[in-house]
């Protein structure tokens, strides 16, 4: 995301939100953020007719990646900033939780099929049910996979 939209974002001047960066610069490695070069400016600019000079002219936009505006949000001090701290580290809990919930069903389903597995001849008709249903519980345990959309117009022509 660039500087001035996590400004807006976050209520407070592009100027301030550089300011703290640099002020805490080794919290901010190159993966966390980075500068544009000209080129990238000049392209983005071609990209996005909503860039004026007027409002980036004199500096550089700095590029904060997803870890970059988690650090960024610690680092500045409005209400709504650690309002945004507090909700980015709730979400990380919450994800965590929800891992490990997903570690914990896999590691048991693992257990009980290796436990089936010893009795395959007893169990034959229930044990290829049973491993059915770990099937499709190993399914629903992965996330679901979107088809990409294709860019362009329909033209109603089927090929």
């Amino acid at each position: 995301m660039l500087d001035g939209d996590l400004a807006r974002l976050y209520g407070i001047d592009v100027r301030q939100l550089k300011r703290q960066v640099r002020r805490n610069r080794g919290r901010f490695p190159g993966d966390f953020m980075f500068v544009l070069t000209p080129r990238e400016y000049a392209f983005l600019r071609c990209q996005f007719g909503t860039l004026r000079w007027g409002a980036h002219a004199k500096y550089l936009p700095f590029v904060f990646t997803e870890q970059g505006v988690a650090m960024l949000s610690s680092v500045l001090n409005s209400a709504r900033a650690i309002r945004m701290n507090i909700a980015i580290m709730r979400a990380f809990v919450r994800l965590r939780g929800v891992l490990a919930s997903h570690k914990d069903l896999a590691r048991r389903l693992d257990a009980i099929e290796h436990r089936l597995a010893g009795h395959e001849g007893q169990l034959d008709a229930h044990a290829r049910e049973i491993q059915a249903v770990f099937e499709a519980l190993r399914e629903l345990m992965q996330p679901p996979v979107r088809p990409h959309r294709r860019i362009g117009f329909a033209t109603g022509d089927p090929k």
